[in-house]
């Protein structure tokens, strides 16, 4: 008998864990290694497929699904969903989701220890002693900020954002100023502990700078050499964002300048490469892009895109009841123009 299961492409090795419950449902083609997938790979890989679960690295636009006729769902294993060209899935009617949620709190932990690192030097201070520096010790040697008492800037307040304003404002005892492109409701901002100001002050007047915004044209290289410009000389600046919103040769300018104290990154432009300017500085922090690498974590964002996937499909509920669509609206309005199988199966 024919096996009339959908198959799914998976592009990464994931966390078998949560991979597991697909096995039964559907013909599932995993990949054993990391792998690089060209474009042409990729729409290779969609063109016989029902449904993928992909990573950030996967870029999928226009090209990668022009042949791919039973494509209905891919499920994004992030919060961020930059590698994605939405309007090309919609025009194909092929739904889209995200795993926000799950990884807040473990992002906003690894954002808080990103610049608790930043502000106390600690990777200078241990590549100083792993070089044998230590003999060389004086009453100032490895000055750096207090975060404790200190000005936390967040720029963008969503979920991560508010979690490191709570544990800014409420462990360390900081003054939360914030940007958004909405003020939050006034009783969420003194549950915080926040204050909303424009981006001018927010610049001005922080010690430490977080950027949590979402990365689109807009907000591309926000903190630019003026943005920067604006900042103090002392402050630290952590994007724990996306690399686009930051102009690293301009903040590379700045710190070795002494314009900027020191930096933090777990996100950069060029991902996985990281411009050797930035490697070889000593007053950068610099992270592989590992703001919610916890093992609960990163099971439960598998376990959201496997959810996606199997309601995507028609498996679980139907389509319009995927716990974190990005388009569902749109994608199901094209079936409906294109004659496009909704799923079922």
């Amino acid at each position: 008998m024919a096996d009339t299961r959908p198959t799914v492409w998976v592009s990464q090795p994931l966390i078998d864990a949560a991979i597991a419950p697909l096995r039964d449902r559907v013909r599932l083609r995993t990949t054993g290694t990391v792998t690089a997938w060209t474009p042409a790979q990729i729409a290779e890989q969609l063109a016989s497929a029902d449904g993928a679960i992909i990573t950030l690295n996967e870029r999928i636009g226009a090209a990668q699904v022009a042949d791919a006729a039973q494509l209905q769902v891919i499920a994004n294993v992030g919060v961020g969903y930059n590698n994605l060209d939405v309007d090309a899935l919609n025009a194909a009617g092929i739904l889209a989701s995200n795993t926000p949620d799950v990884l807040t709190e473990t992002t906003a932990d690894m954002g808080f220890a990103l610049l608790m690192a930043t502000a106390r030097r600690i990777t200078e201070s241990e590549r100083w002693l792993r070089e044998g520096k230590w003999g060389q010790w004086s009453f100032q040697t490895m000055l750096g900020a207090d975060i404790h008492g200190s000005t936390l800037g967040i720029l963008g307040m969503g979920r991560i954002g508010q979690g490191i304003a709570r544990r800014g404002a409420h462990g360390f005892g900081m003054k939360v100023l914030y940007n958004n492109r909405s003020r939050l409701a006034a009783d969420t901002e003194a549950a915080l502990g926040a204050t909303y100001v424009d981006l001018d002050t927010l610049l001005a007047q922080s010690d430490h700078l977080v950027t949590v915004l979402p990365y689109t044209p807009a907000s591309h290289h926000i903190i630019d050499a003026a943005a920067l410009a604006r900042m103090k000389p002392s402050a630290t600046l952590v994007n724990i964002a996306r690399g686009g919103i930051v102009d690293e040769l301009a903040l590379v300018d700045a710190l070795a300048d002494g314009r900027l104290a020191a930096a933090g990154l777990d996100v950069y432009e060029g991902e996985p490469k990281v411009r050797p300017e930035l490697l070889a500085l000593r007053n950068v922090v610099l992270t592989p892009h590992i703001g919610s690498a916890s093992l609960g974590t990163r099971t439960a964002m598998v376990q959201l895109a496997v959810d996606n996937l199997l309601a995507g499909l028609g498996l679980s509920g139907s389509p319009t009841a995927m716990p974190s669509a990005i388009n569902a609206d749109a994608a199901l309005a094209a079936r409906a123009v294109l004659g496009k199988k909704s799923g079922k199966r």
